[in-house]
């Protein structure tokens, strides 16, 4: 349940991991026994097309505990072969999946709802990131995952606002804006703030 897995989040927190990164930015190592978070990776494979598929290749990579240097989980390799079906699948989805069609309202709605998710499973998620990035978890619970909230929050309060504008002319004319979508877009995230980032890209997108 997600109170089983806040309390199992809390009691990983006090069993040491804040100590061991400290408040620094450098990530030192864990004395004793590795902490592992009450939290699963459920998912290694790349998510294309809505569905979570193996690389093309069948090449993984370890994802490891900075901390330990253990091997948290093995996670699918994209390669270029990957890359380009996950464009034609997002080309599909933006010329004839259901978001390009849906009202403003609605994916507000959706958005909203979204952020509300990340905000129940602050912890979680918080607990996930500190595994893999090697973070403070304080920084992840109390800035990021917060932050990511609401930056998704603002972007739903944008989507029945974005319209075009007239702008005045002389002469006959009749001078008009309009905001279209460019389409398919690659979006580079980095280590640093990873889950903030992917908001600030996809937020906007989405709305």
């Amino acid at each position: 349940s997600s109170s089983s897995s806040s309390s199992g989040v809390t009691r990983f927190l006090s069993q040491g991991i804040g100590k061991s990164f400290g408040s620094a930015a450098s990530v030192v190592s864990a004395v004793g026994e590795p902490i592992k978070p009450p939290v699963q990776v459920h998912h290694t494979q790349l998510l294309i097309d809505g569905k979570f598929v193996d690389s093309a290749s069948g090449k993984t990579f370890p994802t490891l505990d900075p901390r330990t240097g253990e091997v948290i989980a093995h996670v699918a390799e994209g390669e270029t072969e990957d890359i380009n079906r996950a464009v034609t699948a997002a080309r599909k989805a933006f010329d004839e999946g259901p978001w390009p069609k849906m009202s403003a309202y609605n994916r507000s709605r959706i958005l909203y709802r979204f952020a509300d998710l990340i905000e129940n499973h602050n912890n979680e998620i918080a607990a996930l990131e500190t595994w893999d990035n090697g973070k403070p978890y304080e920084q992840s619970a109390q800035m990021e995952i917060p932050m990511l909230a609401r930056v998704i929050r603002y972007y739903a309060g944008w989507a029945d606002k974005i319209h075009g504008l007239t702008v005045p002319s002389d002469g006959p004319h009749h001078v008009q804006v309009l905001h279209e979508p460019i389409g398919v877009a690659g979006l580079i995230i980095p280590w640093n703030f990873p889950l903030l980032i992917y908001g600030w890209k996809v937020g906007p997108a989405l709305a």
